[in-house]
């Protein structure tokens, strides 16, 4: 006999634990399934950890750059991975316990740890670790099951062992050579940090040049600082076998090959999505293995939702948190909002970091309208030459006829929070001469954003 709840919500991310939380406080019967880890990608594999050990790396280069700044360190910098990887475990293991107990100890949640699969548009069999089943039915269903690391078919590597972005964050020793393949974001941020680890690095890049979605200007100044730090580049390298060798394992790119201690992945994200059942409940996935949803996040099926990474609105934990925010006000506040309407905005967590808000130069090109645009070496920040970090640039475009906002990005220190000015005023739909004349305090990396804006000429 099936248990029966006003809504159930299928995995504990940053879109489905709120939104669960929410769903119970407003009265509803909730169920919340996890099948492994709470918290989903982020807290587990993602931001929570990479980001402990970006901190790790940028304090290793600090203090074999310290000289710079008049501060004298006696004796070779050593990176202890097994301390990084505790200390690591422990900021997860915090927020995973904190979250498990938030969900456990709301009222009218209850916890159902297992597998859900779909046996109908509002059914689904729940699977636990012990083998055990029990059937469950709600009229509303919200989805938010995420994604994991992308592996590509290479021949041999069944005999290899190889490393994705969640895998590596397990090892308790600095690789000696580590071969990155993949060019994009998360490739950029491990090669980084494990070169500042102490790591030899090697990124194999299919294509040209990297960050193939950004303008070529912003992947080029990236480029350079992870060169100048040591991380090697190779372009056009495709790889088309890998087998062990001494050194641990030897990556072919056709004519030539590349021997290293350790190999990672990373190559993108496959949603978990082809193991739900998908199909029983009449959900269709797109050719990328998504759910498709509209503007307010719902399925073709009447009273199922999907949030986060599943639905393709968005791969990021801010996306997968402003898909909660919305769902939640549609559903229990009788609003009608839609992510039709969201503004992107992402970050690169590289040091200094990336952060972009709205297009890119390529993008207003190729979209053909008028516009102005404007760049600054961040050489000209104070705040930079003072920190000794002036790498990078900011970058801004602007509609000519309407004066908002099109796009802005910034490569240099503090970007990933400077983007924010950007952010709220396009979100604000105000014209771009409202940032403009802001007074800014100095001396911060804000404050030229309105010297930036100041500079605005035609896009040509």
């Amino acid at each position: 006999m099936s248990q029966h709840f006003d809504a159930v919500v299928i995995g504990t991310g940053q879109g489905g634990a709120p939104l669960a939380v929410r769903l119970a406080q407003s009265g509803k019967r909730t169920a919340v399934i996890e099948r492994h880890l709470f918290g989903g990608t982020c807290v587990n594999v993602g931001c929570t950890p990479t980001k402990t050990y970006v901190a790790s790396a940028r304090a290793a280069h600090v203090a074999r750059t310290a000289a710079k700044y008049g501060v004298d360190i006696g004796g070779e910098i050593k990176v202890d991975m097994a301390r990084v990887k505790a200390r690591k475990d422990e900021v997860v293991g915090e927020s995973r316990h904190g979250l498990e107990e938030w969900m456990r100890n709301t009222p009218n949640v209850t916890v159902l740890e297992g597998h859900g699969r779909f046996t109908g548009p509002h059914t689904l069999r729940i699977q636990g670790g012990d083998g055990a089943t029990g059937d469950i039915e709600a009229g509303m269903i919200f989805i938010n099951t995420g994604t994991r690391a992308a592996v590509p078919a290479i021949d041999g590597l069944d005999g290899v062992p190889y490393f994705t972005n969640s895998t590596i964050l397990e090892l308790t020793e600095v690789p000696e050579h580590l071969v990155i393949v993949g060019a994009s974001y998360i490739a950029l941020e491990f090669g980084q940090m494990f070169r500042r680890f102490g790591s030899r690095v090697t990124l194999l890049v299919r294509g040209e040049r990297i960050l193939s979605r950004e303008d070529a200007d912003i992947a080029r100044a990236m480029q350079d600082v992870l060169a100048r730090e040591g991380v090697e580049f190779r372009f056009g390298a495709q790889p088309r076998r890998v087998q062990r060798a001494e050194a641990g394992v030897r990556v072919s790119l056709g004519d030539e090959s590349i021997d290293a201690s350790h190999l990672l992945f990373a190559t993108g994200r496959t949603p978990n999505t082809d193991d739900l059942g998908l199909d029983r409940a009449g959900i269709g996935l797109n050719r990328h293995g998504l759910i498709d949803v509209d503007g307010q996040l719902r399925t073709q099926v009447e009273g199922v939702w999907a949030i986060g990474d599943v639905n393709g609105r968005g791969a990021f934990t801010h996306t997968s948190w402003n898909d909660y925010e919305i769902v939640a006000a549609n559903v229990l506040d009788g609003e009608a909002r839609s992510v039709d309407t969201r503004i992107m905005a992402y970050a690169v967590f590289v040091d200094p970091p990336f952060g972009r808000v709205g297009m890119s130069e390529e993008e207003v090109r190729k979209d053909g309208r008028d516009a102005l645009i404007a760049t600054m070496p961040m050489s000209r920040v104070g705040r930079a030459r003072e920190r000794g970090e002036t790498d990078g640039f900011m970058k801004a475009l602007v509609d000519a006829k309407t004066q908002r906002i099109l796009g802005a990005a910034i490569f240099g220190i503090e970007g990933d929070e400077v983007i924010h000015t950007f952010v709220d005023i396009m979100n604000a739909d105000a014209p771009y001469t409202t940032l403009q004349r802001a007074m800014h305090i100095h001396p911060t990396v804000s404050e030229l954003v309105p010297t930036l804006l100041g500079g605005l000429e035609p896009l040509v």
